[in-house]
Formats: structure tokens, sequence, C-alpha cells
């Protein structure tokens, strides 16, 4: 039985929105990226290695507020915002606190944390003028987005396209006056980088309090309500928010060996690495939307109690998701060229990104089917802990393994390590289509919360 119309509008009204506004997000590291390719390739690995920190926040910062999302949009099925707005207070706590530790480790000991990743003492130095002032951000970054998804639990996504936008071109200017030292500012290059990210992050968080104390008209958020705290809506948050914390928190130190892995190849690899994988995210925005989307109308779905449409869309999105995944590779495959004549980097580095995104070009199809299956309709249907459990198998025991040995014992060239490290993006499709069309993950976490 095809779908009702209802769906395919809210759906693709839900991906397209959160897709739009993930590209504009992205599209502020892209042009970091670029700005710092032209400015000089040292400062573009350096940056590169300290955004593995912030990528480390973003997955657990994510974490935080896809538990919150997940739970939410079960209550919001039924109507309930004040149990949202309790889940939500605990969960910025939380979030707070894991930003406050991360700040705390690289603010006192930002050379040791880049150590890690690349011996290369120019590009540490980099790293470490950027490190010093874009670890303030950290704070106004968790605030956001824990809101933000709190704000997609019911279907209020439009506002985070603002929010990216004033992002995108705060920092952009920004990062044309401080990095280059035009118009009489001073040149700073990593350090101006970092400056202009900080400053957007405080914009945005701005504009987000001011839409939620003026404009919101579904959360009704009082801010006094942050300052409660629910004991037993907060196990319930756990019970549910922490696999998706342990899975995003894993996956984010996944990420980190990952690079330090391509950091022991060379300098090259790290900037060919940056290159590809900012590009990566710019044009899988829409899986990543899609992913956002099923979430939440899956969710919706179970708290309204409609089980038979939970199990019509689930097998609906999976022939979106391969529809995007085949768009989202050959969008890839063809944009290489064009968006490589952009940086000023070497042959060498530039060989090695136009290979990474060939092999990206694969495995985005892949990707664009298994993550939104997985932390879209299973995550989204209940069953948090699914993910966890499947991503800790597959990196930890099978494509960080593989990985270190193509790169330290079988002394493999760049690209065929590359490709061991985003080997899992198409193996995980095998396990993904089993257990989505088995519908053992749904689950009604509302009724189990408010039991």
């Amino acid at each position: 039985m095809a779908c009702d119309r209802t769906f395919y509008q809210k759906f693709f009204s839900l991906t397209f929105t959160i897709a739009l506004q993930n590209l504009i997000v992205f599209s502020v590291s892209l042009a970091d990226n670029v700005m710092l390719g032209a400015y000089q390739e040292t400062s573009l690995s350096g940056v590169a290695l300290a955004n593995q920190v912030q990528f480390l926040l973003q997955m657990l910062t994510m974490g935080v507020g896809e538990g919150v999302a997940v739970l939410g949009a079960q209550y919001w099925g039924k109507r309930d915002t004040e149990s949202i707005k309790r889940i939500l207070s605990g969960a910025l706590r939380l979030g707070l606190v894991i930003a406050a530790l991360l700040w705390a480790a690289v603010f006192f000991f930002p050379h040791e944390v880049l150590s890690l990743f690349i011996e290369e003492e120019a590009v540490i130095a980099e790293g470490v003028s950027y490190l010093r002032v874009i670890c303030f951000s950290y704070f106004f970054f968790s605030f956001t987005n824990i809101m933000l998804c709190a704000l997609r639990s019911v279907e209020t996504v439009r506002v985070g396209i603002l929010v990216s936008t004033s992002t995108l071109i705060i920092n952009v200017c920004l990062n044309y006056l401080l990095i280059f030292g035009n118009l009489g500012a001073p040149r700073l290059g990593a350090a101006g980088a970092a400056a202009a990210t900080l400053t957007a992050r405080a914009a945005e968080s701005v504009i987000l309090v001011l839409y939620l104390s003026f404009a919101d008209k579904k959360l009704r958020l009082r801010w006094h309500e942050l300052l409660s705290f629910d004991r037993s809506l907060f196990r319930d948050y756990l019970r549910t928010g922490s696999p998706v914390l342990a899975s995003n928190g894993i996956w984010g130190l996944a990420m980190g060996l990952q690079t330090a892995i391509l950091g022991h190849l060379g300098s090259e690899a790290v900037a060919a690495n940056s290159i590809a994988t900012t590009v990566f995210q710019v044009l899988t925005v829409a899986a990543y939307g899609s992913a956002s989307a099923s979430a939440v109308i899956i969710g919706k779905t179970i708290g309204e109690g409609k089980l038979e449409k939970v199990r019509q869309y689930a097998k609906t999105m999976q022939l979106l998701f391969l529809a995007i995944g085949l768009a989202t590779g050959a969008a890839l495959f063809l944009v290489r060229d064009t968006v490589l004549s952009f940086y000023a980097i070497s042959a060498e580095s530039r060989q090695l990104a136009e290979q990474f995104l060939l092999i990206l070009s694969v495995t985005s199809v892949g990707t664009s089917y298994q993550m939104p299956v997985l932390t879209g309709i299973v995550r989204g249907g209940g069953d948090t802990s699914f993910v966890f459990i499947n991503d800790s198998i597959f990196m930890w025991g099978i494509v960080l393994p593989c990985s270190a040995a193509a790169a330290f014992l079988l002394n493999l060239p760049p690209a065929a390590v590359f490709l061991c490290l985003k080997s899992d993006q198409i193996l995980k499709c095998f396990v993904a289509v089993v257990k989505v069309n088995r519908f053992r993950w749904i689950r009604s976490l509302a009724r189990q919360a408010a039991a």
C-alpha cells in the first residue's frame, strides 16, 4: 500500500529544510577550509587536526540532542510539550558539562592533544593558535544544537536555517578580514579563523534565544523552566539517550583515530582528508537531513499509536534513501575537479584529495542508505542501543584494526588506507537491510516514561 500524500509532504519538507540547514552549517567549514587552503597549507592541516576536537564535541552534543529528539518526538505525538521541556532541562546540563570538559582539555593542554595526531611541529603550532580561541565556542555550540534538536522533535526546523545562515555570513566576512588581514584588520591566519567562528557561534546562540523568547509557538519555553530538574524523566532520557551518546562518542573518537592514522602518513594526507571530508559533508546533507526527518516522523507516528503506518513508512523511506545515495555519489564524482581547483595545495595533496573523493563517491551510496536507516528509522523507532552495538563492532573490531595494519604493517599507500577507513559504510548496509525489515525496533518510549 502506497504512503499517503501527507507523508511525502512531511518527509520532503523536513528533509529539505534540515538538509538546507546542514548545507549552511557545513559551508562554514568549507569556507574555513578553502580560505585557509588559499592562505597556507600548514594552517589548513593544523586547523584540520584541531577540528577533530570540534568533531568529537559535535558528535557528543548531537548524541545528547538526538536523545531529546527521539524521546521528544514520541511525546510530541501525544502533544505533551511539558515533558519535552523537562527532558530538555536535564539534557542541557549534560551537554554543557561535556563542553566544559573538552574546553579544559584543549585550553590547558593544546599541544599535547594535537601531538596525538601528528609529529610535525609547524602543523601543531598552527593548530594550537586555533584551539586557544575556538575552545570558547564549545559552550555556545552545545547550547544551540541541543535547543535545535528539541525544536526539531516538535517539527520546528526552519529556525535552524536562520541560525545557520547568520553563522555563515558572519564567519565568511570575518574570515576575509582576519585570516588575510584585509581592510586594515590584523593578519592572524588560523587564529583569525578561530575568532571568526567564535563570534559566529555566539551570534547564533543570541538569535536562538530571541526566537524562543518571542516567536516560538510550540514549546512555549519559559527560561526559568530550564532550572527545574525532573529526576524520573531524566532517568527515562538517560535510558533512551545514553546509547545514542555512547554511539556518537565512540564515533567521534574513532574519527580522531582515523585522522591520527592518516596523520602519520604525512601532512599531505591530512590536508587531502580535510578537503575530501569537508566536500563530502556538504554534498551528503540530503542523506543526513533524511535521517533526521525519518527519526521525527517515525517517533511521532509511534507516539500517535499508528504502528501499521510505521511499517509502511519504513519501507518507503528505504527506497528514498537509495535514490538520495545514488544522486549524492554522482555529485561527488562530478564536482571533484572543480572543487580542487579552489585550493592552493601541493600536487601530492591534490592527487590524494582526488583519490579520496573518488572513494567517497562510491561509499556515499552506502552511507546514504545505512545511516538514515539505522540512526533515523531504527533509532527514531525506539531501539537506541542497536546503533551503538553495531558501530562498536564495525569501527573498533574491523575498520580501525584493518586500517592500522594497512598503514603501519603493510605500508600501503594513503588511498588504500582511506578505503579501509571507509569500508564500513558499505558493509553496514547488509546489517541495516535485515534489521529494519524485521520491525523489532518499534518501541513506545513515551508510554514507558509516563508509567
